[in-house]
């Protein structure tokens, strides 16, 4: 018998259904993955069964006995702990104190600080040598990188010694050593009977981790497989139904058509506190990579281009005029759009209607008398995005959060796009979204640029690049060692290039030390 087993599960958010009868059923001692296209139902199952969403209808029994789970802590009690992109950790407090939270040790009502420190610091030993250099259990999650605070997320779930673990997105920012370290843990649970929910776009993930997997689409159970049975191809097809993956073939037609000889954006000997002399230029209708390995830079370099991280110097020229602006809104009023890598912190106002997500940026230009709010005009003006970018909502009332994560990224776009930029900055605009919103967004991309709108694309995924790039600087340790134009922008380049093959290490510049 499976040890969890999930039926007849269904929930409605306003008018989109978001789980129409699903089921689910895990053996104990098994990575099982749960895949499915974004708003197939994937995060709102796992929600249902960690309590974070209350549904209409379920049947759920753990070990053969009914339960029933409508709130975060009867999860806690049947020993369900769940982990997901968005994070749950307080960032100023420490590494300790948020592994500790909700778990504290006491003794005698006060708190016992040497046992809840030994707690905290087995916790993270196993993660330990995949976080920043000098963490300590001291540091503040605020410091730490996005892949660090993922580690101390995934440390806080296994801490509690669950029965059930769910994974969902948990592996979306980590580097590669990162996500070993995580199956590694996974490994362990699992030989010690632990049921686990896995939850990742990245197939190959899936493929190396999972025994069995459940397919969603459209918030109903599709399938259940054999992980060893199944190709790639036949799982794409599983979850996006008649959806065709778009070729690459005939991209590099689409890409160079609306391109020019103006340059829309420079950059000159551009440093900040991690940049050390960038040296960039990207024309009019023009889709520029950023490669490399993550972390060497290249989400800083679109920071710096917005305004919200300052350059220490350098100089920044947009339609060739030099800019000056110390902050966001004169990023803004030249021009500049940034789609952020975590769209739920920095993207999203998550508890807001999609309305004022969708106006606040550009909701300035249709204001009557330069003072008030037409709110008919924000409608239409938002309805008609939705329409362009085939955004699935139920209401423009609804919460943001509502949405599938393909969705949000969605709106994340619109807002901008609404605002009619000349560059638009993505910091991995298609992180932890599946197979067909990634074909949609790609669409997106490639639709501004044959509007001669500048994309400056920085992508964790190399093939991404390969697919969307007209040219790719690739940057190490804050500068560019390579840039790649055209037919050289390859996924052979892009490794040998980020891992400095046939070049040598860039040397110290002035303002850097290395």
């Amino acid at each position: 018998m499976p040890f969890l087993v999930m039926e007849d599960v269904s929930k409605r958010f306003g008018g989109v259904r978001a789980l129409q009868g699903a089921s689910l059923q895990v053996n104990a001692g098994e990575v099982h993955g749960l895949l499915g296209a974004n708003g197939s139902g994937k995060s709102t199952l796992n929600k249902v069964l960690s309590g974070t969403v209350n549904p209409d209808q379920a049947t759920i029994s753990i070990a053969g006995q009914p339960v029933r789970i409508t709130r975060p802590i009867d999860a806690h009690r049947h020993h369900v702990a769940s982990v997901y992109q968005q994070l749950s950790l307080v960032p100023e407090l420490s590494i300790a104190d948020n592994l500790l939270l909700g778990t504290e040790i006491s003794r005698a009502g006060f708190v016992d600080q040497k046992k809840s420190r030994q707690y905290a610091e087995e916790a993270l030993a196993h993660f330990l040598p995949g976080m920043d250099d000098g963490v300590t259990l001291n540091t503040e999650v605020g410091d730490l990188s996005p892949g660090s605070q993922q580690l101390v997320e995934v440390a806080k779930a296994v801490a509690r010694r669950p029965r059930i673990l769910v994974l969902d997105e948990a592996t979306a920012s980590l580097r590669r050593d990162q996500v070993e370290l995580v199956f590694s843990m996974v490994r362990q649970l699992v030989d010690e009977g632990v049921a686990v929910v896995f939850v990742s776009h990245r197939l190959e993930e899936v493929r190396q981790i999972c025994q069995r997997a459940t397919i969603l689409r459209n918030g109903k159970t599709v399938a259940s497989v054999d992980m060893q049975d199944m190709s790639e191809a036949r799982l794409v097809r599983l979850m996006v139904g008649d959806l065709v993956e778009e070729e690459v073939e005939g991209t590099e037609q689409t890409k160079r058509a609306a391109l020019s000889e103006e340059v829309q954006l420079e950059t000159r000997n551009l440093h900040s506190a991690t940049l050390r002399g960038i040296n960039l230029d990207a024309r009019k209708g023009e889709v520029v990579g950023l490669g490399g390995l993550q972390g060497q830079g290249q989400s800083e370099l679109l920071h710096v281009l917005f305004g919200d991280i300052p350059k220490t110097s350098g100089e920044v020229k947009i339609a060739g005029e030099t800019q000056n602006y110390r902050g966001p809104r004169g990023g803004i009023s030249a021009g500049v759009a940034l789609v952020p890598g975590d769209r739920g912190s920095q993207g999203l106002l998550m508890k807001r209607p999609i309305l004022e997500n969708l106006s606040i940026i550009s909701g300035r230009k249709r204001l009557m008398a330069k003072w008030f709010v037409n709110i008919g005009r924000e409608k239409q003006a938002a309805g008609a995005e939705v329409d362009r970018l085939q955004i699935k909502i139920g209401s423009l009332r609804d919460a943001v959060s509502t949405l599938s994560g393909g969705n949000q990224q969605k709106i994340v776009l619109g807002k901008w796009l609404m605002n009619d930029p000349r560059v638009v900055l993505l910091d991995d605009p298609t992180k932890g979204v599946d197979v067909g919103a990634k074909a949609e967004i790609y669409e997106i991309i490639r639709t501004l640029a044959a509007s001669g709108v500048t994309v400056i694309l920085n992508s964790s995924d190399d093939q991404e690049l390969v697919a969307l790039c007209d040219r790719v600087f690739v940057l190490y340790e804050g500068e560019v060692v390579t840039v790649l134009n055209g037919s050289e922008v390859t996924q052979d380049n892009l490794v040998s290039a980020a891992l400095l093959f046939g070049t040598t290490e860039p040397a110290a510049t002035e303002g850097g030390q290395r």
